[in-house]
């Protein structure tokens, strides 16, 4: 009898836990068993394993094979597990030396020609697999993006050969050296959307303070346009920002190197479904506002979602991750997202336009409005209307301050956040509003006005600090005053 014992790793959420791979021999009739709650891809790897061997002219043992993925409870997926289980065999019938398989951890999905092809989730395996202190021999595909981790070990390998000749110390593998790319990120400009200066100014403090927007307008006023310049205002992203925003990408090999560092940017179709804005599934993946963590997440059309859908947005937006729950298995995902949402004052889109064609009754208004929850509104910091534009504003040139001058200011206002509180303003805790938002004697006067004439929540007040908060960090100023809580509380009763 022989055994042989490889170490992988697997994908629960945003976790990669350890996998022992354990390929044991045994005399009796030919069979080969995979054992350790396995998915149909990983069963499927037999016959990938069988042919790469064969085509890479090494013996496949003609006994019984039993490979055990451990530990037995963890559900194993995907075909990562196809270069441990190639070599486990090879190791346990003694063509490729085993006393240093200790050192290494091992990941890669085998083409029947011996090929490697690259692997989902490299680098959150690597996030974790760091710690052990092993090597990570992975796929060329999929050795850059788990090289980005400081302090990886990463050794590329395009082949079943490539790996064996380093294991028998014939032809080491080159370890990778992290390339973190540092060009320029290249956004859209704030400048050239014309008019909507107001606008502009709530997607300056949106991006300031990290606050959810709500865009009303007519069509064709520029909704979309403000909300895809957004993401040029927000502030440069740290590196942990960027690690936690690229292992999430890579979970769906939507990740690719040369993004590294630029802040997402989702905007999912107004069909989509529950899952696939939250993330779920028998094997639960990542959604839509998980991959637009650290970065924007556009509704448009937001009536035109089922309203189902909406509504399970209403625990990520307060709490910045989500806990998906299945029979079998459990998944948590960071989900700290800024959403803008753009949507028409009524069906026909042109109430409150200067032509006046809107002929939309109160009661199909109310319809309409109707299809976004009073709760869920209540959760979106900044309202505001994007009127029409006038003909002289039509065929006037675009003016307005570029996105890259109006992005030094958030920056500054940022750092003044950080200092301050080690976070952004929207993610202030209850106790930290009342200790570091209270407005003096008139600006407390004021919002004690706004409170009895809007019957404001006690959400919607401390959203209101929130974001006086964030406009007197933008004018620099130490404390909130009347001028600062006039403004948020302006952009609280607008649009709706």
């Amino acid at each position: 009898m022989a055994l042989a014992v490889l170490h992988s790793r697997a994908l629960a959420g945003m976790d990669a836990p350890e996998v022992a791979v354990e390929v044991h021999l045994a005399n009796g009739l030919p069979s080969f068993t995979i054992v350790g709650l396995p998915e149909a891809e990983v069963k499927e790897s037999k016959d990938r394993v069988r042919a790469a061997l064969q085509t890479a002219q090494f013996e496949f043992p003609a006994r019984r094979i039993t490979v055990n993925l451990a530990p037995a409870d963890l559900p194993k997926e995907s075909g990562r597990y196809d270069l441990p289980i190639a070599l486990g065999i090879l190791a346990a019938s003694g063509q490729i030396p085993t006393k240093h398989l200790d050192r290494y951890e091992i990941a890669g999905e085998l083409a029947l020609t011996g090929a490697l092809r690259g692997v989902r989730g490299s680098l959150a395996m690597m996030l974790q697999a760091r710690e052990s202190g092993r090597a990570f021999i992975l796929p060329q595909d999929s050795a850059q993006e788990a090289a980005l981790v400081k302090g990886a070990s990463v050794l590329p390998a395009s082949s079943l050969l490539q790996v064996c000749a380093h294991l028998a110390g014939q032809e080491s593998l080159p370890a990778l050296e992290a390339a973190i790319p540092t060009r320029l990120m290249a956004y859209a400009d704030l400048a050239e959307v014309k008019g909507q200066r107001q606008a502009k100014r709530v997607l300056e403090i949106a991006a300031a303070g990290g606050h959810s927007v709500l865009l009303s307008g007519p069509p064709g006023t520029g909704k979309s346009m403000l909300a895809a310049r957004l993401i040029g205002l927000l502030p440069e992203m740290t590196e942990e920002e960027a690690l936690e925003s690229a292992a999430l990408q890579s979970l769906t090999r939507d990740f690719a190197a040369e993004e590294w560092g630029r802040r997402p940017y989702r905007a999912p179709h107004h069909t989509a479904s529950g899952v696939a804005l939250v993330g779920g599934g028998a094997n639960p993946k990542p959604g839509e506002i998980s991959l637009a963590h650290h970065g924007v997440l556009f509704l448009d059309e937001l009536p035109e979602f089922d309203r189902k859908v909406l509504e399970v947005l209403r625990e990520p937006l307060e709490s910045g991750h989500i806990s998906i729950s299945r029979a079998a298995r459990q998944a948590d995902y960071p989900a700290r997202f800024q959403l803008v949402a753009a949507m028409n004052p009524c069906p026909c889109g042109y109430l409150g336009h200067y032509n006046g064609r809107c002929r939309c009754t109160p009661d199909q208004l109310q319809r309409y409005r109707g299809r976004i929850s009073g709760p869920l509104l209540d959760r979106i910091d900044l309202h505001v209307e994007v009127p029409a534009l006038s003909e002289d504003e039509l065929l006037a040139a675009a003016q307005g301050e570029p996105s890259a001058i109006i992005r030094t200011r958030v920056q500054a206002a940022r750092d003044i956040q950080v200092q301050r509180q080690g976070c952004a303003n929207h993610a202030l805790g209850s106790d930290q509003v009342e200790s570091l938002c209270q407005p003096d004697e008139a600006g407390r006067a004021l919002l004690r006005q706004a409170i009895s004439r809007l019957d404001l929540s006690a959400r919607a007040y401390q959203r209101i600090l929130r974001v006086a908060r964030t406009i007197a960090d933008l004018a620099a100023a130490p404390a909130i005053n009347s001028t600062h809580i006039a403004e948020a509380v302006q952009y609280r009763r607008m649009g709706l």
